[in-house]
């Protein structure tokens, strides 16, 4: 009696056993499909925020000279955007470590209506500059790439950072087109309303569907961080293995291979398009919408496959050496065709760049302080914005645009024999 007691009793353990593994089975299924619908939701988020931005971009020029403003004015108005994103992106990565991806990207959301709401109503030129403030707080990519860093592993990161590429692109293809027909068919302040009512949907949908804490606070082990300020923040982060050293490589070559043939290209494209190319303003368009494409493609499915199949050690520095190549075939390109040629291997190390450097940087400080990384290197294209252009504008007058290629070309060479020699430590954190 005793014996069929114990098996009795054994066999209610085994099957209570059997009960909760599979219990734990369906939970961890059913978390994992959570985690892929956030981060869903985050590249949704992202996608209306960037076709917002760059339907604004395409009306503003136009906008600008109906109030009265000459190019130089016009240039001061990127470069007030400009420096507030830079100021903006560490500020709201630090934001984000404290209060969370869902508090980021409501406050990211509903600066960007703030923007729109400001500038629907800009009838004058102090009240343009006026709506170029909340752009402090519109950061809804870094605010997407904290949501995929905290509901990701390391070694799914890289080519979940690297779908935002998609994104990017749909916003750059939508976006300009759909400013165009708007400010065309109604009016020059049709899109900004059209931005205003998208941004107020993108934060309700960040309020219902990205969860109130992505990530447990478990590594935020440090909690006097809190009182320091961002610019000591930034410094702390630095002292980490590798940060410094990756931060810089990005840096430069954001700076001198992306800042001067890409940035200018979008800035001044109305100019070197014309005198240059010799290109109608509706083909301009088309290029621009190449470009689009082709930051989808490559970004959105390319870079993510080869992270499976190469170290980010091989993908960063062969970002670098294709870099050197571009530059070499800017410095030679004569004709549209030479430049579309370009713009297919440009594409691809600008993607592999960023999202690698991000990935790498990401894992190289602990988990609660991945918002304020992401944010630094979101800072890092507003600043040459504002730098690349002045410094690309005297080039191209004085050099012509063959003066970018070589500039280019030496640099990655410098670079890519740094990265050569040098022993980075790329391994993520052994605390993570």
């Amino acid at each position: 009696l005793s014996t069929m007691n114990a098996k009795a009793r054994s066999g209610g353990e085994e099957e209570s056993s059997g009960m909760r593994t599979e219990t734990l089975g369906e939970s961890s299924y059913s978390g994992e499909i959570k985690r892929g619908q956030v981060i869903l939701v985050a590249y949704l988020i992202a996608t209306l925020e960037l076709t917002f931005l760059f339907m604004q971009m395409g009306v503003m020029p136009y906008l600008a000279k109906s109030l009265g403003l000459d190019s130089v004015g016009f240039g001061y108005l990127q470069t007030t955007f400009g420096v507030l994103q830079l100021v903006g992106g560490p500020i709201f990565g630090r934001f984000a470590d404290q209060f969370g991806s869902r508090a980021a990207l409501i406050l990211s959301c509903a600066s960007g209506s703030a923007f729109f709401l400001l500038m629907s109503v800009s009838t004058s030129i102090p009240l343009l500059f006026l709506s170029r403030l909340p752009a402090v707080f519109m950061h809804g990519l870094p605010g997407a790439q904290k949501v995929i860093t905290d509901l990701t592993t390391p070694s799914q990161r890289a080519d979940a950072l690297g779908k935002l590429g998609l994104c990017f692109g749909i916003g750059i293809i939508i976006g300009s087109a759909l400013g165009g027909v708007l400010s065309t068919k109604f009016s020059i302040f049709v899109p900004a309303y059209v931005g205003l009512v998208g941004n107020l949907i993108n934060t309700v949908i960040a309020m219902i569907w990205i969860p109130l804490q992505a990530k447990p606070k478990s590594d935020h082990h440090v909690m006097h961080h809190s009182k320091y300020l961002v610019i000591r923040e930034i410094l702390r982060l630095m002292k980490f293995p590798g940060v410094m050293e990756i931060f810089i490589v990005k840096y430069i070559d954001v700076c001198f291979s992306l800042s001067l043939p890409i940035g200018l290209f979008m800035i001044m494209f109305s100019i070197i398009s014309m005198d240059f190319f010799g290109l109608e303003a509706v083909e301009s368009g088309y290029l621009m919408s190449y470009f689009g494409v082709l930051q989808m493609v490559v970004q959105g499915l390319v870079v993510g496959k080869l992270t499976n199949h190469c170290t980010e050690r091989t993908l960063l520095r062969l970002s670098i050496f294709v870099f050197a190549g571009v530059g070499l075939g800017m410095a030679l390109m004569r004709t549209v065709w030479h430049y579309c040629i370009i713009a297919m291997p440009l594409m691809f190390a600008f993607s592999t760049l960023n999202t690698i450097t991000d990935s790498i940087l990401t894992k190289a400080v602990p988990s609660s302080d991945t918002g304020t990384m992401l944010g630094i290197c979101a800072s890092v294209q507003p600043l040459t914005r504002t730098v690349g252009p002045t410094i690309g504008g005297v080039l191209y007058k004085q050099f012509g645009v063959s003066s970018f290629g070589y500039l280019q070309l030496f640099v990655n060479i410098g670079l890519f024999i740094y990265l050569l020699k040098s022993k980075i430590p790329l391994g993520e954190m052994k605390s993570r």
